[in-house]
């Protein structure tokens, strides 16, 4: 998806990194597919990647890059997750450290 540079300039990017090991990789990638749904159907959401690494180095194998319109958006949309979340009892901590899942999780506005 295409977004204009005024979009650009106000859109928050919410990026996620992620060592995920062999072992949990289905498991990981089944919550990670079901919280794209969830976010995709989120206003203000301008686009919601999901990329595993094919080549190189590094140890985050997982990464996902959400642009959302304008930083109001993302907080309402966290505060819809954690709704969900504590709804379904669906703790991602105690999941990731289950799963043995190292995460890198940041928010980036565009420079320029």
């Amino acid at each position: 998806m295409t977004t204009s540079t005024q979009q650009q300039n106000s859109s928050l990017f919410r990026i996620d990194s992620f060592a995920v090991p062999q072992a949990a990789r289905a498991a990981f990638m089944a919550e990670v597919q079901e919280t794209k749904q969830f976010l995709d159907e989120q206003a203000g959401c301008l686009q919601n990647l999901i990329l595993e690494q094919h080549s190189g180095s590094g140890r985050f194998n997982v990464v996902t890059v959400v642009e959302w319109e304008h930083p109001q958006a993302f907080a309402n949309a966290k505060a819809a997750m954690m709704e969900k979340r504590r709804g379904s009892g669906f703790d991602p901590e105690t999941f990731l450290k289950t799963l043995g899942v190292e995460a890198n999780m940041s928010n980036y506005v565009a420079v320029g």
